[in-house]
């Protein structure tokens, strides 16, 4: 018998076996770790990653239905307030926004409301051109109907018509009369026409009190700016008590007017004489435009002074009861006041005194901010029965609101570095 042999053969095809170990009393070897494939461990973690964007997306899911519960519960009572206010607002829709209007009323509402009462007026005004030769200019404003003591009368500006011939109204439908003055109070720049006869169909405005305008309330203003008939403008109230100084066309100065209602409405030339109304379509107010270099500001007599003084005109012609305390002086300022030696920053300082009406004037010469000369020394008026006065529109919006002639009224000023209480006696302003 051969025995194998224990070479290989490199040409043999099958490889012998090795050769068998005897047993042995030794342990076997440690057992060789066996290692995972790959492919599983690749599995597990994207397993785990799926967990983890199964519980955030879970996560998010309910945390935007907490939050959309919530919103929608907010949306729900802010919707439910509007619905139950929907009764007192209107909302007016623009391309960018919504704006709600009080009173359950729409501008187009109020213009449809006002616009018949509301007329233009034409008029010439007299002048004479550089050769001395007489020529006639065309004035033109606008007015509104309003009942005065059972009369229907038109209300406008003084300066529309005054020293004017041939006056016309014309009315919305396009009927022009001739009209003539009643009467006019050219330190308030009123003025009432009448039409005669008057047509029998004309609505009459409401004038109510501008005592409850406030700053920020929305007003309107109808007129023929520009001869353009049956304008409406809007804004807002931005300021009370202002005091204008009028100018005609030709530049020449015009009465001192207190107590003006500022808007930010547009009022133009033609708009003057025309209704201010508040959303209810009330008046509030006569619209000027007699203000030099009032761009982007408006300005109207308010409906208090109307309502106390057309009667009168109507009645008599005119009005002469405009209060005053026959002074003359300025605003006081921080600089007006270390140059007087005092604490008061405040009031309206006297600088001169036309009449013994109890106020006292200056005597020593100083100058303001802008290098004015001015007169220091006098009362610092800073309080009217217990009204603040802050500056000069103050104290005459206080005077035109409160005083008439011949009223002695008690004055807080400060005289010579002391406060002290003055009875002053109210003038009569002289037109």
């Amino acid at each position: 018998m051969e025995t194998p042999s224990t070479t290989p053969d490199a040409q043999s095809p099958e490889t012998p076996l090795p050769p068998e170990t005897p047993p042995s009393s030794s342990p076997p070897p440690a057992p060789v770790p066996v290692q995972q494939p790959k492919a599983k461990r690749r599995f597990s973690v994207v397993l785990l990653v799926g967990l983890v964007l199964v519980g955030l997306v879970a996560g998010g899911l309910v945390g935007y239905a907490v939050s959309y519960s919530s919103l929608n519960s907010k949306v729900n009572s802010l919707q439910s307030l509007i619905n139950s206010s929907s009764e007192n607002a209107t909302y007016l829709s623009y391309p960018n926004a919504t704006y709600l209007l009080a009173g359950n009323v729409s501008l187009s509402q109020v213009y449809r409301q006002v616009q018949q009462s509301v007329v233009v007026i034409q008029d010439l005004l007299p002048g004479y051109n550089i050769f001395l030769q007489q020529v006639y200019s065309e004035q033109q404003g606008s007015g509104f109907i309003a009942t005065v003591d059972n009369q229907q009368v038109i209300i406008t500006n003084n300066h529309v018509v005054t020293g004017t011939i041939n006056i016309t109204v014309t009315f919305p439908d396009g009927d022009s009369y001739s009209a003539k003055e009643i009467g006019s109070d050219p330190l308030a720049d009123l003025a009432v026409l009448t039409v005669n006869p008057m047509p029998s169909d004309l609505q009459s405005l409401t004038l109510v009190s501008s005592s409850t305008l406030s700053v920020g309330d929305p007003v309107v203003a109808v007129g023929s700016p520009y001869g353009l008939q049956g304008t409406l403008t809007t804004g807002v109230v931005s300021a009370m008590g202002r005091t204008i100084t009028e100018s005609s066309d030709s530049g020449q100065t015009g009465p001192t007017i207190p107590d003006i209602i500022q808007t930010s409405t547009a009022i133009n030339p033609g708009n003057s004489g025309g209704p201010l109304l508040d959303y209810a379509g009330e008046v509030v107010g006569i619209t000027t435009a007699a203000v030099s270099s009032s761009q982007g500001l408006g300005f109207a007599i308010p409906s208090d002074t109307i309502m106390r003084e057309v009667s009168t005109i109507v009645s008599t012609g005119t009005y002469n009861n405009h209060p005053t305390i026959d002074a003359n002086g300025i605003d006081m300022g921080y600089q007006i006041s270390q140059q007087m030696n005092v604490n008061v920053t405040y009031g309206f300082l006297v600088e001169s005194e036309s009449t013994q009406n109890g106020l006292k004037g200056g005597n020593i010469a100083a100058y303001d901010d802008q290098g004015n000369q001015i007169t220091i020394g006098g009362d610092i008026i800073i309080a009217i029965n217990g009204t603040r006065i802050t500056n000069t529109d103050s104290l005459l919006s206080y005077l035109e609101q409160n005083t008439l002639p011949g009223q002695t009224v008690n004055f807080t000023v400060v005289r010579e570095g002391k406060t002290q209480m003055v009875p002053v006696t109210i003038g009569k302003l002289s037109q």
